[in-house]
């Protein structure tokens, strides 16, 4: 009778120490397959000078760094993405707390508004992409017509004049403000609905205005929520990719190289150049960029706590 319960106290212990790492395994074992190991030979292969796909290279080294950071085109794909990310992120942030405080409101019809912000979320951005093409088409554009309703002249969005092309860059970040905002307005909108309303019942009895309301308890509440949209949207935008595919055909803006951003200079180097090194040089590149900024971010959002 002890050996049956000895080996019962046994089979319990074993089913409660290793049953559940058995029922993790598979996903265990397809992380390190799918994610583990690709960043850790992302990581190998950027040292592995004139790598290529046999997985002969010529040598170890910094060549592809130095390759990389000496590249003019690189040096473009910075000042683009910069420009994108330090546009879009917080305009399209500001928006979306705007939206999302009316958005939260109790008003007749707000289902109807609710479904026309998330649209974007269920629409491919590459179709939604070629409808805003023709919008912005300096003759026939509806951009171009509103801007002309205040007297300014159509402006040459898609073009380029004698090899330049300076409204590029800004097509993509207005498609990228209109693309970004139902997400962070779905996540501002979760945030403002876990806010306790007696806040605001005991602020107005106080004689609190609307501004007041606003500034001193939806801000500092939703805050955290505020921060961690900034936060993905922040690394969203370092990847931006599809928003310049499809105003050009795929190429980097008008005249092909004028728009490179940092993922769209890794697929050039990887597919067009064959140059597989200086593209993961590239990939660590950005990590690293994007990896400053989400601990700088986190790094605020504890002052600010505090």
């Amino acid at each position: 009778m002890k050996n049956v319960k000895n080996k019962s106290n046994e089979a319990n212990i074993f089913n409660r120490k290793w049953e559940p790492l058995i029922y993790l395994l598979p996903f265990a074992v397809g992380l390190l397959i799918f994610t583990v190991y690709p960043i850790i030979n992302v990581v190998i292969m950027s040292f592995k000078e004139g790598y290529r796909l046999s997985g002969a290279f010529n040598g170890w080294g910094l060549a592809n760094y130095i390759k990389v950071l000496n590249d003019p085109l690189f040096k473009n794909a910075i000042k683009n993405t910069f420009t994108y990310v330090f546009t879009v992120v917080p305009i399209a942030t500001i928006l979306s707390i705007i939206v999302a405080v009316l958005l939260n409101q109790k008003i007749k019809g707000i289902a109807l508004f609710q479904t026309a912000y998330f649209l974007p979320m269920v629409t491919s951005a590459i179709a939604v992409g070629l409808v805003w093409k023709y919008m912005f088409n300096t003759d026939i554009g509806v951009i171009n017509w509103v801007l002309g309703l205040f007297g300014i002249d159509p402006i040459n969005w898609l073009g380029a004049s004698n090899g330049v092309a300076p409204y590029n860059i800004w097509v993509i970040c207005i498609f990228g403000i209109w693309n970004m905002m139902p997400f962070t307005i779905i996540l501002l909108l979760s945030g403002l609905q876990n806010i306790d309303p007696l806040y605001y019942t005991a602020a107005r009895v106080d004689g609190a205005n609307s501004l007041k309301i606003f500034t001193r308890i939806t801000l500092p509440l939703l805050s955290p929520t505020i921060f961690l949209t900034l936060i993905v949207n922040m690394i969203s935008s370092f990847k931006v990719y599809n928003d310049v595919i499809p105003f050009w055909r795929g190429e980097a803006g008008v005249t092909g190289r004028n728009l490179f951003t940092f993922v769209y200079y890794i697929k050039n180097a990887f597919y067009s150049n064959k140059k597989l090194g200086v593209a993961a040089a590239a990939s660590i590149l950005l990590f690293g960029i994007i990896f400053v900024f989400t601990m700088l971010q986190r790094y605020i959002q504890k002052k600010a706590k505090n």
